[in-house]
């Protein structure tokens, strides 16, 4: 009889802990994210009135509701002006698995200062995931260095045919065994910085902010220029800096390596087709980051 007792209590109890086990698998899930980038290469940063970035990889149990971005006061910190912002993308809304890559201006009334910032995801079954960052904002005119990429141009057998700033997407059409030479410039700058000119494939659908995320496998590097402990450049005027640094190498459509030496085979071998021509400086020094891109065509 006592065998029997037991042998009923560990059924019971094993039932009763597979149930414990059933109930806790069927519990949603919470979103999670991964790859996120809070400011150009995650650098936690935004300047007043510039372009500000943000990406996130977003995974969710179940269909997304809401997807919301805050910047918010932070306690504790004192601020010229009030001033917050609050994003919400209702785009996402009913989407499962999720890239979140947006771009926005810091409005020109925002305020200098530390603030809280918020990623926040919810789902249709009401489970929501929360990031929570300082963030750093700043006006241009208090900073350092503000780096900028300007008065870039690009020449085929070295006849001039485009310069960046006045671009308005003519067809830049570059054949096999024409010499391409890409002046890429940056200015306002000094310390220590890296400098890069690159060709990437646009069937690659890669599209690199920034030089930590720049994947060289996948490049086809035209220049890449250094420049170390740069001092500080006198002011031409109250806001212009005139430190800047050149990287004008040229590459012939065919070459059988770029200008780091790589070979350009797998995803750097030639080809017919859309290539984008990206320029991407990092002030490692200051931790700033920007870069510009835009269209030519590779016809081989």
């Amino acid at each position: 009889m006592k065998k029997i007792k037991s042998l009923f209590l560990f059924l019971l109890t094993a039932a009763a802990f597979t149930g414990c086990e059933s109930d806790d698998n069927n519990e949603p899930l919470k979103p999670t994210a991964e790859n996120i980038e809070i400011g150009t290469a995650n650098n936690k940063r935004a300047l007043i009135g510039r372009d500000f970035h943000f990406n996130a990889d977003v995974i969710a149990g179940s269909k997304i509701s809401a997807v919301e971005l805050k910047i918010l006061p932070k306690t504790g910190q004192t601020y010229a002006k009030d001033w917050k912002l609050e994003l919400s993308w209702p785009e996402y809304a009913g989407t499962k698995n999720t890239n979140v890559h947006k771009h926005f201006t810091i409005p020109a009334e925002a305020a200098e200062g530390i603030f809280d910032f918020y990623f926040i995801v919810v789902d249709e079954n009401g489970m929501k995931l929360e990031i929570k960052e300082e963030l750093t904002i700043t006006d241009p005119a208090n900073m350092p260095v503000d780096p900028l990429i300007g008065r870039d141009n690009i020449s085929r057998n070295d006849d001039l045919i485009y310069y960046m700033e006045t671009w308005v997407e003519p067809e830049l059409i570059f054949k096999k065994n024409d010499k391409l030479t890409a002046h890429a410039q940056v200015s306002q700058i000094m310390g220590d910085g890296i400098l890069y000119s690159v060709l990437i494939k646009k069937s690659l659908n890669y599209h690199p902010e920034s030089i930590d995320n720049l994947d060289l496998k996948k490049v086809i590097v035209i220049s890449k220029v250094e420049h170390k402990n740069l001092p500080a450049a006198s002011k031409i005027s109250t806001l212009q800096k005139i430190n800047e640094v050149w990287g004008g190498e040229s590459i012939v459509i065919g070459a059988d390596k770029d200008a780091d030496g790589n070979p350009t085979t797998a995803d750097k071998s030639w080809e017919s087709g859309q290539y984008n021509w990206v320029v991407l400086y990092k002030n490692t020094t200051y931790k700033m980051s920007v870069y510009k891109s835009m269209p030519i065509t590779i016809s081989y």
